[in-house]
């Protein structure tokens, strides 16, 4: 009866390390949004440097939309 427990709690470790491992979606994602933040950041100093007004994004929900929440 031993040996059974045992083997049971060596069983739900293993399954709880391989639930908890990382499969680098992570790491692809905080990528992605340095990316896209230095892309804006460029963009933002190019504009400083050329006088003109900074490109700004736009939000495609409509007011209506909005005025649920």
């Amino acid at each position: 009866m031993k040996s059974i427990k045992t083997l049971f709690v060596i069983a739900a470790l293993t399954v709880s390390s391989l639930a908890m491992a990382e499969g680098g979606g992570d790491r692809t994602f905080a990528r992605r949004m340095e990316a896209a933040m230095k892309r804006s950041m460029d963009a933002y100093q190019i504009a400083q440097k050329q006088g003109t007004q900074p490109p700004v994004a736009e939000s495609k929900a409509n007011a209506v939309d909005q005025a649920k929440y």
